[in-house]
């Protein structure tokens, strides 16, 4: 009779066997896998690299941080399984604008993307390749786990009278703090990019068809050389395994009608750019492409002309000749806000929850930096910024609508701020129910060292 191998087993019981082995040298530890849960290993190294991008970040710990961000990363991979048995998507043009927020985020901290890339390497030993590649990992498991809260989080009612109780019952002491918030509207243009300088995007491209076409060179090295999605350059222009609906309408459509893996694509215009695609591999619904991205880039007179428009704009709505709102309506081309009289709108990644009012923190960077300086009614000069969903340069001016000054919260003034303080009150009971049953039916091995800890979720530790 046939002896069958349980494969998940054997990773189970080679991952567990590593958890106690040390490196050859016993005073110089290169690395060790310090947790397992189910299939994955948590490295000393994913511990470390996670405080000391806490440290930067200035976060303080309560308690021992060797407990508690090791106790994260295991959470996450619990959210990151189940996703995987559901399904759950995540769109390319996602985790682009996360990646990108990340990587903005760090540049502008550190002060310049040289400063940024020597703080990597010095810290983590991270090249620039594997510093957008370690940010790509991090957006799209962020947003994976935001997505799998979300279902199972599901549509969570909370009545007035649920508010209303929740506040009688406060000590005064702990009646919340409501930081400053303030209400922004914006309207932006995007600089005429020359039909030269669009012509001269479509050459290269089409260069680089003719290129792969007569067997010159490989797409793959023409991405990793040429193409202007640094998420992707790295790994030949290669990108996961998508469903229709996770890839941008006219990427898709040329992307699906593509049946010769030899073939480069027509050139396809998306909002990030223009792309030529090749197939690697269709399954069922799903394909996976390799393409290159090339983006016209604007020009500084094209930049200056597009802010001196609005300059002249903004005059205008100063002088009373028309509205904030009205303009916004007419000439802006934030899509997202333009129908909505140029309000910007924030929302709750983890709730879903829009509201227009933000927290400083909250804005965009080049926005924050200059309503921080404005009183409400006022409206900008124009200045440049990233527009963060595609990446590329735009000019904008803003008008601070309203402004409310850090307080403590009352019901009549703060309604939605307590009723958002109850949601995530039962948001949270939720989900640390289900890690708690999630918990009872996943592996879970820690190394002896590292369980002398008071973990939030008891069970990790599994009684023989």
């Amino acid at each position: 009779m046939k002896k069958f191998i349980n494969f998940r087993f054997v990773v189970i019981l080679v991952l567990a066997i590593f958890v106690n082995m040390e490196t050859y040298a016993q005073d110089n530890v290169i690395d060790e896998v310090v947790w397992v849960v189910g299939d994955e290993a948590i490295l000393k190294s994913d511990v470390e690299e996670a405080r000391m991008d806490a440290l930067y970040k200035q976060r303080k710990f309560d308690g021992d941080p060797y407990c508690i961000i090791p106790e994260e990363i295991a959470v996450q991979k619990l959210f990151l399984h189940q996703a995987k048995l559901d399904s759950i998507e995540v769109s390319e043009s996602e985790i682009i604008q996360r990646t990108d927020g990340l990587l903005n985020y760090y540049i502008d901290q550190l002060g310049s993307r040289e400063k940024m890339e020597e703080y990597f390497f010095e810290n983590q030993n991270k090249t620039p390749n594997q510093i957008r590649e370690a940010l790509r990992d991090n957006a799209r498991d962020g947003i994976t786990v935001q997505k799998m809260q979300q279902k199972l989080v599901g549509e969570i009612k909370i009545t007035p009278s649920e508010v209303r109780r929740y506040f009688k019952d406060l000590p005064s002491d702990s009646i919340p703090y409501i930081p400053t918030q303030v209400e922004v509207q914006i309207i932006t243009l995007q600089p005429k990019i020359p039909v030269s300088e669009i012509e001269d995007v479509k050459k290269k491209l089409r260069e680089y068809t003719d290129r792969i076409t007569k067997g010159e060179i490989d797409f793959s090295t023409l991405a990793r050389l040429y193409s202007e999605d640094k998420g992707t350059a790295y790994r030949g222009g290669e990108m996961e395994f998508m469903g229709r609906g996770m890839l941008e309408p006219s990427y898709a459509n040329v992307a699906f009608s593509l049946q010769d893996p030899k073939k480069v694509s027509k050139i396809v215009e998306t909002e990030f750019g223009y792309h030529i695609i090749q197939l690697i591999e269709k399954r069922g619904d799903r394909i996976k492409t390799r393409h290159i991205l090339l983006k016209p880039k604007v020009a500084d007179k094209e930049l200056l002309e597009a802010c001196a428009r609005l300059d002249s704009v903004a005059d205008q709505i100063r002088n009373n000749k028309f509205s904030f709102d009205d303009a916004a309506a007419v000439i802006s081309h934030d899509k997202d806000t333009r129908n909505n009289h140029g309000i910007m709108v924030n929302i709750n990644e983890n709730t879903g929850v829009t509201t227009s009012k933000f927290e400083m923190q909250d804005l965009p960077q080049d926005v924050a930096k200059i309503v921080d300086q404005m009183n409400v009614g006022e409206v900008s000069k124009a200045f440049p910024m990233i527009n963060e969903k595609d990446g590329r340069e735009v000019c904008a001016i803003v008008k601070l609508k309203a402004k409310i000054n850090g307080h403590k919260a009352t019901i009549a003034e703060d309604y939605q701020d307590l009723r958002d303080i109850v949601m995530a009150k039962r948001r949270e009971e939720v989900l640390h129910k289900w890690i708690l049953e999630k918990q009872r039916h996943t592996y879970v091995r820690i190394n002896e060292n590292w369980q002398k800890c008071d973990f939030k979720y008891p069970g990790w530790i599994k009684k023989d």
